[in-house]
């Protein structure tokens, strides 16, 4: 018998650093529109290769901070602008957090 809760349902993904996707591709696994990403691009939130949007390629770790970065303009109400400040703020704490662990190695 399994002890799993019959509603408890985990989604995880694993995007390798080497999967690239188009603008397209990443809206739709992002459930955006392309303009959408195309305003986090604009604010340099997302860093694509290629010089338009039909050129464009994202990493595969952009997925995870497009993500993010829709869920925090959705639930906190945040513009592209201030959308940019929050997630450099929070690459800078986890920045910070990883040089701290560092320095409290034996």
């Amino acid at each position: 018998m399994s002890s799993e809760h019959p509603l408890l349902r985990i989604r995880a993904e694993v995007v390798e650093e080497v999967v690239e996707f188009t603008l397209v591709e990443l809206s739709q696994a992002c459930n955006a529109t392309p303009a959408q990403l195309a305003a986090l691009v604009a604010e340099g939130v997302l860093a694509p290769a290629g010089q338009t949007g039909d050129d464009w390629r994202f990493a595969g770790t952009a997925l995870r901070r497009a993500r993010l970065a829709l869920r925090l303009a959705r639930d906190l109400e945040l513009n592209p602008p201030a959308l940019a400040l929050v997630l450099d703020m929070l690459d800078e704490i986890t920045s910070l957090r990883a040089r701290l662990a560092r320095q409290h190695r034996p």
